[in-house]
């Protein structure tokens, strides 16, 4: 089976759709021994900054000298950076070997897309021997196909409104889908929440028993400038600079590194700089990211009404003369989510389908954004609309990618390519 021939065999899963339970991935880790006990599990749940934070604490304890798997979905350019090892993506061969050691192992379950992708990660990082793996859920929590696992720690990012229709229309209610991931006297870090979310993860917590560090309470994070200072119980670290810009990245960074400091409870090994590099460090591509190391032309996979209000803090926080703004939305996205935070300091809009089977109608996202009287093209490709967006920009104005991390994917290789022929 050539690599072609494995992605074509997964993708070609997708037709079982989204399939909430832990039946089938049951299943599949008893057919493959139980690889998933092999290593110690951080498990990962949330609506925003699940990958930052993952990454982050991953990159803390690979450079504390721990061998560390990273699982996160979904990702920008190839199906092999959701399954990494001191981030190095799984190579095409691994992907080919366990796709047919899995088929072979697992008789007729039908697993969906991320049940059997998830079944190959925790096989592979048990055949890479590592130490420690990052496990981010796909969806949700209770339900989802990581939860399978007894992790050593459990960690919740902030919780908002996504994937309604799958896990609740108010937020106690999304917070309890993401509140099933705990596990009897499991610590969980649980990071800045509205109060509402709190309150249902709190009694989880106590009804399980298990230790916890919360936001603002256990654990601070006082921003200064583009720095920070973290303080928790006994430790102090000041003036720490995150490789992650924006505030919202800080309070992400604090909450990866209060993850360290509960594993250090537990007995793992990890000094202060190990704590300090592994944010400085961490890398995560598509996130506030200035392209090139430049200062005019932004990428950022925000799609939902939280990812739109940070980025549009972030924003407001550099005081751009404009921002040309590229923009496109997955299918069963709404853009109003985005567009109220994000429009007042748009100077122009130019919308572009993001690469996906299904994507909000360029048309419908014109028309969107007319309604705001902010003026407003329509392109057949992000490549296209985001050359007419560097082309038509001034000094101090800034040009902005987001709507869809595919979208922000999409710009990502045609710019790579631009560079590669030295345009």
């Amino acid at each position: 089976m050539h690599y072609g021939e494995s992605l074509d065999y997964l993708y070609g899963l997708q037709r079982f759709g989204i399939k909430l339970g832990l039946e089938n991935i049951k299943n599949l880790l008893d057919a493959l021994h139980h690889p998933e006990k092999a290593y110690a599990v951080i498990h990962v749940a949330g609506t925003n900054g699940k990958g930052s934070v993952s990454a982050a604490l991953a990159e803390i304890l690979r450079q504390a000298g721990y061998k560390t798997g990273l699982y996160t979905s979904p990702h920008l350019h190839s199906f092999t950076e959701r399954i990494q090892v001191d981030r190095c993506p799984i190579s095409e061969a691994d992907v080919c070997a366990l796709t047919k050691e899995i088929r072979a192992s697992s008789g007729s379950v039908p697993a969906t897309f991320f049940e059997f992708t998830t079944a190959l990660a925790l096989l592979y990082f048990a055949r890479q021997k590592v130490d420690f793996v990052l496990l981010e859920t796909g969806m949700g929590g209770r339900l989802d196909a990581t939860n399978a696992v007894t992790p050593q720690l459990a960690l919740i990012t902030p919780i908002s409104f996504d994937h309604i229709e799958h896990l609740g229309r108010d937020l106690a209610a999304i917070a309890g889908e993401k509140a099933g991931i705990l596990k009897e006297k499991v610590p969980v870090v649980i990071g800045v929440q509205d109060d509402s979310a709190l309150e249902v993860l709190l009694a989880q917590a106590s009804q399980k028993n298990c230790p916890t560090w919360v936001a603002g309470v256990d654990y601070t994070v006082i921003p200064r400038g583009g720095r920070f200072t973290f303080a928790a119980q006994g430790i102090c670290l000041e003036n720490v600079k995150p490789a992650l810009p924006g505030r919202h990245q800080m309070h992400n960074m604090g909450q990866a590194l209060a993850g360290a400091l509960a594993l250090r409870e537990q007995g793992v090994a990890l000094p202060e700089e190990a704590l300090r590099r592994g944010v400085e460090n961490v890398r995560w591509p598509g996130r506030l990211e200035w392209w090139g190391g430049g200062d005019f032309l932004l990428l950022d996979g925000a799609h939902n009404a939280a990812g739109a209000e940070v980025l549009a803090e972030y924003l407001t926080s550099l005081r751009p003369a404009g921002v040309r703004w590229v923009f496109g939305m997955k299918a069963g996205r709404n853009p109003a989510d985005l567009l109220s935070p994000l429009l007042p300091l748009v100077k122009e809009v130019y919308c572009a389908p993001p690469p996906v089977e299904e994507a909000v109608a360029v048309q419908d996202l014109c028309e969107a954004v007319a309604r705001h009287e902010v003026p407003c093209s329509a392109w057949l490709s992000p490549a296209e609309a985001l050359a007419a967006a560097l082309a038509q920009r001034t000094p101090e104005e800034i040009v902005l990618v987001a709507g869809s991390l595919y979208l922000v994917a999409a710009a990502r290789e045609h710019l790579q390519q631009q560079d590669e022929k030295g345009l």
